[in-house]
């Protein structure tokens, strides 16, 4: 099912990214007293009350200044505009309403239905008298908060939510079980050429169904016998006549396809070097525990010898360590040479994904890998793993019980996620590691 898309949109310095921290719970926007310190569109999920729903924080819109920078911030948020379900439209209560806000309110005035009025930095109850001020602005009361010391936020999601489509008929279908591929990538790599390659390979499309986001075709096909599911994000540049903010508009999409998705398969040019775009990519589908693959394309555009794929490979491990696990395929779309392995990786992929190993078998093989190398801690403090079990596939999830979890160290933790990827493999898979304490008589049974 998609998250509703909540876009935060102002005139910059009125506490966007304030909010936005405080909301998601944790600083990810950089916060400035400095004006347009927010260049790209963030985005995160944010949890009130049971529902998830997908927090946009936009740079701040400036009209007439002819910067560059400016406006491709404006464009951004133009575009966050569009893609959303629900608009944030954030004023400032001390400053009251200036000619941006009121440009703003026209330029949102289409989307009115969708748009929630709320003036941030009403830090008490006498700013609150104020706000008639930006009754002007024609989308009546504004909702009265303040980012900064989260007064009155708790109301404010509240009545969010309440404005958000009702999603219980959508939450009451049963899930599809079938395999979802999301090919991903920054424009012009070759996305589109491999999905109808793939599309095309077996000649058995079952159906063109539209996909749960704007614009996007989910579709059908089959291969040996099992029916999957291939989200397109190709072609994703439509009705943008600027030359910039090109890339962000791929990018809401593209968060969108790797959430439904089961397997990410992430394409890159093999006759260009990484950019800034692969790297967010690709880092947010290991944060979202998504099975993935790397596919260089292009790959006869490159002069190669006998070491040029363990050059890339070392590479591509220098520029993104979080995606060693990841298998790595070299293929021509052009030439349609090795396309063939992608969905042969894709199946094996699966398989991983699926892998349980039991617990007799894990504490086996975890008391050697402990032996070889104990949990310390700078403290000195004694830390002692007790027993391990797998609690879960689709992400694998080892839990491990000790006596002091707080105390396993981030190096200890990757040391052991290596140690079960030597041992037991789970190439392509991302893999959960929980530590968890037990309480004394538990630890005596």
């Amino acid at each position: 099912m998609r998250k509703h898309v909540v876009s935060i949109v102002g005139r910059p310095n009125v506490g966007k990214s304030t909010l936005f921290n405080r909301l998601c719970r944790k600083r990810v926007a950089i916060v400035d007293p400095e004006a347009g310190i927010t260049r790209d569109r963030k985005y995160e999920d944010v949890e009130w009350n049971g529902k998830v729903f997908k927090l946009v924080d936009t740079g701040g819109i400036v009209f007439d200044s002819g910067e560059a920078m400016d406006k491709m911030i404006r464009h951004q948020a133009i575009l966050a505009i569009d893609e959303s379900d629900l608009i944030i439209f954030m004023v400032d209560a001390q400053t009251g309403s200036t000619d941006i806000d009121r440009e703003i309110a026209r330029i949102l005035y289409p989307h009115r239905d969708k748009v929630m009025l709320v003036a941030n930095k009403t830090d008490s109850e006498k700013f609150e008298w104020e706000l008639y001020d930006f009754l002007q602005l024609g989308y009546g009361d504004p909702f009265p908060i303040s980012a900064s010391h989260g007064r009155n936020t708790g109301n404010f999601l509240d009545e969010l939510l309440k404005l958000m489509p009702d999603t219980q008929a959508a939450a009451d279908e049963p899930a599809d079980e079938r395999i979802k591929i999301a090919v991903v990538g920054k424009p012009n790599v070759g996305k589109s050429s491999i999905v109808n390659l793939l599309l095309g390979q077996e000649k058995q499309i079952v159906t063109d169904v539209p996909g749960t986001t704007r614009d996007a075709i989910d579709s059908v096909f089959r291969y040996h016998g099992n029916e999957y599911i291939l989200i397109d994000t190709a072609g994703l540049r439509r009705k943008t006549k600027v030359n910039y903010g090109v890339e962000y508009y791929s990018v809401m999409r593209t968060i969108e396809a790797v959430d439904r998705s089961d397997v990410v398969v992430i394409v890159l040019a093999a006759d260009e070097p990484l950019s800034a775009q692969d790297v967010k990519i690709a880092s947010y589908a290991k944060r979202r525990h998504k099975e993935v693959m790397v596919v260089f394309n292009k790959w006869d555009l490159v002069e190669k010898d006998s070491g040029s794929t363990g050059r890339f490979i070392a590479s591509l491990h220098e520029e993104m360590p979080f995606l060693q696990y990841a298998p790595v395929l070299f293929i021509s779309a052009k030439t349609g040479q090795r396309i063939n392995r992608v969905m042969e990786m894709v199946v094996k992929i699966e398989e991983e994904s699926k892998k349980r190993i039991s617990t007799s078998e894990l504490n086996r093989f975890m008391e050697q890998v402990v032996e070889r190398r104990p949990p310390t801690h700078k403290t000195g403090k004694h830390v002692k793993i007790h027993y391990v079990t797998q609690a879960a596939v689709k992400p694998p999830t080892f839990v491990f019980f000790c006596n002091q979890p707080a105390l396993v160290s981030e190096n200890y933790r990757r040391y052991l996620q290596n140690q079960i990827r030597d041992m037991f493999s789970f190439e392509g898979v991302s893999i959960k590691l929980i530590f968890k304490g037990k309480k004394e008589s538990e630890l005596e049974q």
